[in-house]
């Protein structure tokens, strides 16, 4: 007994935590890969990241793949490959091909067909950085990628042109330098995103030498941190990170959740870890054909982001990245969900649906138009059931 104590309070896993893994079924050993697995290193989010799926081999011996997804991933090397962690491979449907996902983490034979609109860097992000690591395009805001990596990579992500290249994180504080004297420099920068990849897969002490930098520059008011480690890594929120994290406070955190399926009883114990500690959650959400494109299904994933206090924030239009058309819905789609939404559910409930223009053009709101008219003093309106009203200044 005196052993795993030893063990738990080595490890830094909190009390709270431990006894709810005890208490719930031990789904992840039903499957053969991790039956021998200690519950202690399941919840270690180094052995997390360390037993990833990366091969055809290993994941064959838990997922019957199909003949495109077998191709996908032995042409996904490089940028953008495979990496999936235990906990999410429990989540996946192993006989489903269309499991919401199994489609968002395992590649596919369409990601090497390009199609005609389809860019390396649709956002232009390359084009508005003034200097390694920092995105300057909005007057008061700035993008900081902490890091290439993420705890898995998603096949949809933008910026696949970045992240997935080496399986370790080398983190090196001297080469934001030039970014931090930037922001420094530029007093009207009063809000910072710290994105990547993902920036909580840096070790508690990496995160905290970019935070403390950042935060020590007297002009920057709104800190944000850009993350997707609740979802697919939860173990990653510890005490130890939550302990570091409120020194720094307030820090504002942005969680991309694409599926109510995503939302389980251990991301829920992430989630409520960061909102008891005083973190705004917020989220966002990438419209994705086959996985989230349904109203019901939106509403549902929106719903349940508020039953674990995350505010819905956006939904995005799929950007036109390089590989991902079979991902991408019409504009009406989205338009559509946005009408099924708008009245039918809780404001808090309603993120706001943006194309991030192509180009470098920023977010840019879409949406069902509810005023029909006007003309001097005079607005014609349309409500949520279509019933039109006048309103007259």
């Amino acid at each position: 007994m005196s052993n795993t104590v030893g063990i738990e309070e080595n490890r830094r896993i909190s009390l709270e935590t431990l006894a709810i893994v005890r208490k719930r079924p031990l789904d992840y050993q039903q499957i053969s890969l991790y039956k021998d697995v200690n519950p202690l290193d399941w919840e270690d989010w180094h052995w997390q990241l360390k037993h990833r799926i990366f091969t055809l081999e290993e994941l064959e011996r838990v997922i019957q793949l199909i003949p495109e997804e077998k191709e996908g991933i032995k042409r996904a090397n490089g940028r953008l490959s495979m990496a999936i962690t235990p906990y999410w491979l429990t989540l996946i449907d192993p006989q489903d091909p269309h499991c919401p996902l199994r489609r968002q983490a395992i590649p596919m034979i369409n990601e090497f067909m390009v199609g005609p609109h389809e860019m390396s860097d649709p956002c232009a992000e390359d084009r508005d950085s003034p200097v390694p690591y920092l995105v300057h395009r909005y007057p008061d805001r700035v993008l900081l990628l902490a890091t290439e990596h993420c705890a898995m990579y998603c096949r949809h992500c933008t910026r696949r042109r970045l992240v997935g290249k080496d399986k370790e994180s080398n983190y090196s504080g001297a080469k934001f330098d030039l970014a931090i004297q930037y922001i420094k420099s530029n007093r009207k920068i009063r809000d910072v995103l710290i994105s990547g990849g993902d920036p909580l897969v840096l070790e508690d002490e990496e995160i905290e030498d970019l935070i403390q930098r950042v935060r020590s520059i007297p002009h920057v008011e709104f800190l944000r941190i850009g993350t997707r480690v609740p979802v697919t890594l939860p173990q990653r929120i510890s005490d130890g990170l939550i302990k570091m994290l409120k020194k720094y406070s307030p820090i504002w955190i942005s969680i991309h959740f694409n599926h109510p399926k995503e939302i389980t009883k251990r991301c829920k114990i992430a989630c409520d870890m960061l909102a008891d500690n005083g973190f705004p959650l917020g989220s966002q959400t990438v419209l994705l054909k086959g996985i989230n494109d349904r109203p019901y299904i939106m509403k549902k994933l929106m719903h349940e982001l508020l039953k674990i206090r995350v505010r819905p924030y956006y939904i995005y239009q799929c950007d036109p990245v390089k590989g991902t058309q079979h991902f991408r819905t019409p504009v009406a789609v989205g338009i559509n969900i946005m009408e099924k939404l708008r009245g039918y559910t809780t404001g808090y409930a309603v993120p706001t649906y943006v194309i991030d223009a192509p180009g470098g053009g920023g977010k840019i709101p879409i949406g069902p138009n509810y005023m029909l008219s006007q003309a001097k003093g005079k607005y014609v309106l349309r409500n949520y059931r279509g019933k039109v009203y006048t309103y007259l200044e």
